[in-house]
């Protein structure tokens, strides 16, 4: 089973210095039909303007990872964590017991793409803490493990029972990601043209798929897709 949810029904907001879209709900967005999906619990798709970004503000027990698409993020947290992230950068907080941050755009002139992911932890009260994980070296035409609860494959180790998988495409290239019993995905077009299981889907585009055995993506144009394959 799928269902997809398409880019111009997510939640849209644009405060100038930051253009946002939110596939579940999130600040002032609120749609009762979509609160996440198993324990993932946002996706933000964000651009912010040269010079702007995000004051420093306070999160506990949720897991935050960023991806970069486009231009470069400053990142500064009370844990004395600070470094420049850039296309093809993951970063990931445990916000655990509490931390506080900072994203900034340091650029006078090019903006930021980015996407804001929120995955619920496994328990509350965990320990705070940072990674990074860079991905612009990964092997174009297939799946690669970007985090995971075990930290497998050098991957981000997170505190839940979820994968986080990318997948860069070529227009003609497939990838096949094997679902297990009582696993379930969702799928998000982070850039460019897919298939998904023979649907189209465009940048911003996701699906949620549970009872299927396995997962197809081609590429329609060059593409970047996040895969979740979520308990």
């Amino acid at each position: 089973m799928m269902k997809i949810r398409k880019s111009e029904d997510r939640g849209h907001a644009n405060h100038g210095w930051l253009d946002t879209y939110h596939t579940f709900s999130f600040a002032d967005y609120y749609d009762p039909q979509h609160m996440g999906f198993r324990s993932l619990r946002v996706i933000n798709d964000d651009k912010v303007a040269p010079g702007m970004g995000f004051g420093m503000h306070p999160h506990r027990d949720m897991e935050i990872i960023t991806y970069v698409l486009k231009g470069a993020l400053q990142h500064k947290d009370s844990m004395g964590n600070g470094s420049v992230i850039r296309p093809g950068d993951f970063q990931y907080m445990a916000a655990g017991t509490g931390v506080t941050h900072s994203e900034f755009n340091p650029s006078e002139n090019e903006g930021v793409h980015l996407l804001q992911i929120w995955i619920v932890p496994e328990k509350k009260g965990l320990e705070p803490r940072y990674a990074e994980k860079l991905a612009n070296t990964f092997t174009p035409g297939k799946f690669h493990l970007v985090a995971s609860k075990s930290g497998r494959g050098d991957s981000l180790r997170i505190n839940q029972d979820a994968d986080l998988l990318l997948a860069r495409l070529t227009p003609g290239t497939t990838v096949t990601h094997q679902l297990e019993p009582q696993r379930h995905a969702w799928v998000h077009v982070a850039e460019g043209e897919i298939t998904l299981n023979g649907q189209n889907l465009k940048a911003g585009d996701a699906a949620e798929v549970s009872d299927e055995k396995a997962i197809t993506v081609s590429g329609k144009s060059e593409a970047q897709v996040l895969l979740f394959d979520l308990s």
